[in-house]
């Protein structure tokens, strides 16, 4: 056997091993991703669950929002149905947050590597419109595994406790009532709205801690990324919180006695919101539950 051989051998096996390598790497952050997604979401949602279910309740209700109003809302709700009910829907939403959170993690960071994100050069032109498309993706794979999941936990949030007890119920009443193709109401609504929310919150998250390893040539602390979470996060709902407010109102709509739903599709549902209150007055809610 030449030396030639030998080394060509060598590098055969060098170049298995490292693929191997790169292979389990993969696997061990697809995994690491669906973990700390699930995990992040989970506390994220149990923490600010009073206040989501505040925000739902304002979105689909006339009536306009204040901070007085959304007090006496979580006050009333207190006193008349107890501490509990603050987080009454909290099991859908964890039943939902948990793979949803975990799906979009891992998505985006999939994204990413398909479209060779972190591969391209700070200065080219494209590394923008690259980082949003990676994010309005991900965001577009875990709502469309997760929706009827959503809509459920809209559900709940909004009815009394004896309305709804389980997910199964939830499930059972909309199919048996309303048909299969309700677990989709809404659902592009969803779509619209998510595009840039997802979009807008991971471009701007990515290029902030770009931006600070520039700087700084280290990664960000605790602090700086919650700093920077809050800042995409305030963003992303700001780009789409019109959207938000349709969905939740097409999501929630109860048929009427002649067969029709009181939100029939996107447009007639923002010509009803933009009767009532404009949208933007209740962005200060979400600014704060975000935060």
């Amino acid at each position: 056997m030449t030396i030639s051989t030998i080394t060509d051998t060598s590098e055969k096996a060098a170049g298995k091993e490292l693929d191997e390598e790169v292979a389990i790497t993969s696997t061990q952050l697809v995994l690491t991703s669906l973990c700390a997604g699930a995990i992040a979401g989970a506390i994220a949602k149990t923490a600010i669950a009073p206040l989501d279910r505040t925000k739902i309740n304002f979105q689909i209700s006339k009536a306009p929002y204040s901070m007085k109003s959304a007090w006496r809302f979580l006050c009333d709700t207190y006193k008349y149905e107890g501490a509990l009910a603050l987080w009454r829907g909290n099991s859908a939403t964890m039943a939902r947050i948990i793979p949803y959170a975990a799906i979009q993690f891992t998505a985006h960071e999939q994204w990413k590597r398909v479209l060779k994100v972190d591969k391209v050069k700070s200065s080219d032109k494209n590394v923008s419109t690259k980082r949003f498309l990676a994010g309005s993706l991900a965001g577009i794979t875990s709502q469309s595994l997760t929706y009827p999941l959503d809509l459920a936990r809209a559900r709940m949030a909004v009815t009394q406790k004896g309305e709804y007890r389980t997910l199964r119920q939830v499930f059972a009443r909309i199919c048996r009532e309303e048909g299969a193709h309700a677990l989709y109401r809404g659902y592009w609504a969803t779509i619209l709205g998510v595009i840039p929310y997802a979009g807008v919150s991971f471009f701007t998250y990515d290029t902030l801690k770009h931006q600070y390893k520039s700087y700084t040539h280290c990664d960000p602390s605790g602090i700086y990324s919650l700093l920077f979470g809050a800042v995409a996060g305030v963003l992303g709902q700001t780009s789409s919180y019109p959207l938000d407010i349709v969905r939740r109102r097409m999501q929630t709509a109860r048929l009427q006695c002649d067969g029709k739903y009181t939100y029939m599709s996107i447009l007639p549902t923002l010509k009803v919101i933009l009767r009532y209150a404009s949208i933007y007055l209740k962005i200060l809610k979400k600014y704060f539950e975000v935060i």
